[in-house]
């Protein structure tokens, strides 16, 4: 399911009134789904940086543009990479083994990402594609308020990045646990005050 929000949030970026023209929307839908959110990203920044053609990169881009622009594609190619990729092997059936692209073996990679995740880490990287897409939209949207609020987006980037690598997940079920039994215990005893 956050795959395909992903994907959704991808389409409501690329349609942003004004953001893309038709042929930008068109090159980019012609992509791989990963790199689908990379081209979205380069082609926000050649159009407000004004660099149709060169590389993206200092000179032509300038360096706090390019620190920006790889942190966002940091973000989709080492945070997200799985959570893009896999949404179209599970959608066609692919569930409990990830195939390969000619459907002749496992996809071994692909298979540790799946039982890596659990519901704790999928939160996590759904709070990244929130602050991504935010970041982009800012990008796509306005230069200035881009410029302006890159740094929160970044901090929160930053936080739920330690998130992922620090927060333990039997730790965050027992705390649930824990809050879902004091519920049912306050419950009771408001029925029985009640009463």
């Amino acid at each position: 399911m956050v795959g395909a929000w992903a994907e959704c949030r991808l389409l409501k970026l690329l349609y942003e009134p004004a953001a893309f023209s038709d042929a930008e929307r068109q090159t980019i839908r012609d992509e791989t789904a990963l790199v689908r959110w990379v081209k979205v990203v380069e082609t926000a920044f050649r159009r407000h940086y004004l660099i149709p053609a060169a590389t993206l990169q200092p000179p032509a881009l300038p360096k706090t543009a390019h620190v920006r622009l790889q942190v966002l594609t940091s973000v989709i190619q080492d945070d997200l990479r799985w959570i893009i990729t896999l949404r179209n092997k599970l959608a066609h059936g692919q569930w409990a083994y990830p195939l390969t692209d000619d459907l002749e073996d496992i996809a071994q990679e692909q298979m540790d990402a799946l039982r890596t995740e659990n519901l704790l880490s999928l939160k996590q990287k759904a709070s990244l594609i929130e602050w991504l897409c935010a970041s982009i939209h800012d990008l796509v949207v306005s230069l200035p308020t881009f410029n302006r609020d890159f740094d929160r987006h970044f901090a929160r980037i930053e936080q739920t990045r330690r998130n992922l690598a620090t927060k333990d997940y039997a730790r965050w079920v027992s705390q649930i646990k824990t809050k879902h039994d004091r519920g049912q215990a306050d419950f009771r005893q408001r029925i029985k005050a009640s009463g």
